[in-house]
């Protein structure tokens, strides 16, 4: 069973750069056709995506934050990392981390986010 677990400071001051780390348990996140993601819900908000790393090591990321976003891997740890720089206070969320993963059906692979983190709250305040 695939567990996911976010980790990093509770609380960051405007201008700072946000750290997260996410710990995955039961597998590997070099398994192909697997993408390794960072999601967050501000108070009051819907879901938005923030990016991923694909079990090859590259990155992509939503095009709103993509100026202020990396997002990195530790395979030796089984670990993804999220940065995210001047942040602001509308950068206050709920972050989650998630894995989509792939499966193979007649000749075609289809995705979901099958496993999920249980979301961790950033507050960005002086």
């Amino acid at each position: 069973q695939v567990q996911l677990q976010e980790s990093g400071p509770g609380l960051v001051k405007p201008s700072q750069r946000l750290s997260l780390t996410c710990t995955v348990s039961g597998g590997s996140i070099t398994t192909a056709y697997q993408y390794w993601s960072w999601f967050r819900q501000p108070p009051g908000k819907g879901l938005e995506w923030i990016g991923y790393v694909s079990y090859s090591g590259s990155s992509y990321y939503s095009a709103s934050l993509a100026s202020r976003t990396s997002i990195s891997r530790d395979t030796s740890k089984t670990q993804f990392t999220l940065l995210l720089s001047s942040v602001t206070p509308e950068d206050t969320a709920v972050y989650y981390c998630a894995r989509k993963g792939g499966t193979y059906y007649s000749g075609s692979y289809y995705y979901s986010f099958d496993y999920w983190g249980q979301g961790t709250q950033v507050t960005v305040s002086s």
